[in-house]
């Protein structure tokens, strides 16, 4: 009978690597399955309603133009960076900084989970983003309002809309 050693398999996902895959997936499609794109005068209402017109000088357009050109106004939106980090939801905010990706290290300054910023009601990302134009940067924060927003004229994002 011939002896046989024994070697350890390797494992494909570190322990607990495959636990955190399914909730990641889970939680994706879970607020896949809740995404909502708004129209353009929808969520200029739901924005004033949240008090962000006039918010640290900013119009309500200045809020609809950067809804658009970072999500096309789509509340589960999410792309992936190059560093890792993702930009989460209607307003593209970033896990480097803002949000709360399943791995604990890390800062949370809007103190949510990046998966939170995904929900059709808003109200986590419109928190955070009042945090963030707090910042001295302002809107500037965003790329896409640099340059697709900011100094031109924004009166067509929420001309004819009815607050």
């Amino acid at each position: 009978m011939e002896a046989r050693s024994w070697t350890p398999r390797r494992r494909l996902c570190p322990p607990g690597g495959l636990a955190l895959a399914l909730v990641s997936l889970l939680g994706w499609l879970l607020a896949s399955s809740q995404a909502k794109v708004y129209s353009r005068c929808e969520l200029a209402r739901v924005l004033n309603d949240f008090g962000l017109n006039n918010y640290r000088g900013y119009d309500l357009s200045d809020w609809v133009c950067l809804a658009y050109f970072t999500s096309g106004f789509n509340t589960a939106a999410v792309d992936h960076e190059a560093d890792g980090s993702t930009n989460n939801g209607i307003f593209q905010i970033n896990s480097r900084k803002w949000c709360k990706t399943l791995t604990p290290e890390g800062p949370s300054l809007c103190g949510v989970y990046c998966s939170d910023l995904l929900n059709p009601n808003l109200k986590d990302s419109v928190t955070c983003v009042m945090k963030i134009v707090q910042q001295p940067q302002g809107m500037g924060y965003w790329e896409a309002w640099r340059h697709h927003c900011q100094g031109k004229d924004l009166r067509d994002w929420v001309d004819g809309c009815d607050f």
